[in-house]
């Protein structure tokens, strides 16, 4: 076999192989001898079928499977052979002339075939002890963990149907339709829903014109939808609903004890604060956790320049382009709705593949130096979380993990990068700060305006994608309220009837952008 470089640009690779003809003969050949004595044939008995005539009649397909195993095999043996790594799929290309196949297939010419690749990049890795962090921490009051109890209660709270006009702070059950210039939206309808007056669940002005309303009555509710409204199609709009009022029920007496947390499936209220106080720490040690790992990334993207292999940008950037047009449609909104232009979008965009292709090369160099290793256990839990996100699927996510190429490093990739970000912050300069709620939760720097920075005016940040059209996998993924989560938590560890006490729907009312009464 002869093996001819043809291209050497960059990380670009490409490479001429070449099979000498008698090679692939004598390896049909053998494959012959060897099917001499298995194959019967009428006319000839076992082991007398002349090789001739083997060949004759399976030449063509032995030869063909040669051909295909060289294909599979040999592009990957001559790189590492070269001592390179390829950056994805090594592409391989033959000759179209069908009557020059044909005369490989017959053992009469040699095998040639090009292949295509790019090679990852080398590169030195720098000392990590001077990178410095600062981990924000906030203090948990007792009366943020009492404000939190609180809503647990609220949303356990028992109601009452009565008499007489609804008051803030009843319940009212209502079903109604939203119409804009006397059509109805889609979204914009539903039945039995229940409304606590003064939750401000709905879009302002709903709840306040049903202050007084009774049992039985037909009113019809006149709102605009907020400008900023997340549904572009109703936003800024006026529209009326018309709505029934079936149920009126008051509230009984909010109290915090030992029978309430027995109502949640728990033992006493103190339990119920522990739970609470938990959640609420897991919340705030994610956001701890993203704004560090975006100082150790930042640092090392400072450290870091070398040019990241094309192929894995391109597919970084067709991720990330993907997330953005889908939260863009689903939003109704357009690049000039967020301030900037698709051609911009997609310069900043492709920037930010690049960063993330090469800090991934540099955590993966930095993981395997230091041994950092994914369990099977722990590619488990991944798969495990990827089938509850799809009820229903579980068999069919199951078997794409299990055949489709590439699928379990998807899994693996994220678990591996984790755990090297914690080899780094064992061996790095972290400083505990201090602050506030409000200081730990405020958004960072959008990680696009943070490319973006590098090479641009100030002044131009503002034309940067907003929030809501960055993709979200570099960034902590906000989670419900802890006192929700609290509850689920705590109606999932004991007793069935904690579901009754606070199910799911009451607990925490959602701001759906496709509910027309919803804000």
């Amino acid at each position: 076999m002869q093996v001819t470089e043809t291209l050497a640009e960059g990380l670009k690779r490409e490479i001429k192989i070449t099979v000498p003809a008698d090679d692939l003969k004598a390896r049909m050949n053998e494959r012959l001898a060897d099917a001499k004595d298995k194959v019967r044939i009428n006319g000839f008995r076992p082991g007398k079928v002349p090789l001739s005539h083997l060949k004759r009649m399976y030449g063509k397909s032995i030869m063909a499977e040669i051909i295909n195993e060289t294909l599979q095999q040999q592009p990957q043996v001559v790189i590492n052979d070269r001592g390179e790594r390829a950056a994805g799929q090594p592409k391989i290309d033959m000759t179209e002339d069908e009557a020059e196949a044909n005369k490989v297939l017959e053992g009469e010419a040699d095998f040639e075939f090009t292949v295509s690749y790019e090679i990852l990049p080398t590169f030195e890795l720098q000392p990590t002890d001077g990178l410095k962090v600062e981990r924000p921490v906030v203090e948990i009051s007792e009366e943020e963990v009492e404000e939190q109890v609180k809503a647990i209660a609220e949303n356990a709270r028992e109601y009452e149907t009565k008499k007489g006009k609804a008051a803030d702070g009843d319940r009212v059950t209502i079903d109604y339709v939203g119409k804009i210039d006397g059509e109805a939206f889609d979204g914009g309808t539903d039945t039995d829903s229940q409304l606590v007056l003064g939750s401000n669940r709905f879009i302002p002005g709903f709840e306040e014109q049903l202050v007084g309303a009774k049992a039985g009555d037909e009113k019809q509710v006149k709102v605009t939808f907020p400008e900023d409204y997340p549904a572009a199609h109703l936003a800024g709009k006026e529209a009326t609903f018309d709505v029934t009022v079936k149920e009126v029920a008051s509230a009984g007496e909010l109290e915090i004890n030992d029978e309430l947390a027995e109502k949640l499936g728990l033992e006493s209220a103190e339990r119920l604060r522990n739970l609470v106080r938990e959640q609420i720490e897991g919340q705030y040690n994610q956001f701890t956790r993203q704004k560090v790992k975006r100082q150790i990334l930042d640092q090392l993207d400072s450290q870091y320049t070398f040019e990241a292999p094309e192929s894995l940008v391109e597919a970084e950037f067709e991720n990330i382009w993907r997330q953005v047009n889908a939260d863009l449609s689903r939003s109704g909104k357009t690049f000039e709705d967020e301030d900037t232009t698709e051609e911009e979008a997609r310069a900043d965009y492709r920037k930010l593949a690049e960063r993330r292709v090469r800090l991934g090369l540099v955590l993966s160099e930095m993981g395997e130096k230091a041994g950092v290793e994914v369990g099977e256990e722990e590619m488990q839990r991944a798969l495990y979380d990827q089938m509850r996100q799809y009820p229903g699927q579980e068999q069919e996510i199951l078997k794409f993990f299990r055949e489709t190429p590439g699928a379990a490093a998807s899994l693996r990739a994220p678990i591996f990068e984790e755990k090297v970000v914690d080899h780094l912050l064992e061996n790095i300069d972290v400083k505990d700060v201090t602050v506030s709620k409000e200081e730990l939760m405020a958004d960072d720097e959008d990680e696009v305006e943070a490319v973006k920075s590098d090479d641009k005016p100030a002044a131009k940040k503002k034309a940067a994608p907003k929030k809501k059209a960055a993709p979200k996998k570099a960034e902590a993924k906000e989670e419900a309220p802890a006192a929700e989560a609290a509850a689920e938590e705590a109606a999932a560890e004991k007793k069935p009837a904690a579901k009754k006490a606070a199910p799911k729907k009451k607990a925490a009312p959602k701001k759906k952008a496709d509910d027309g009464a919803a804000e």
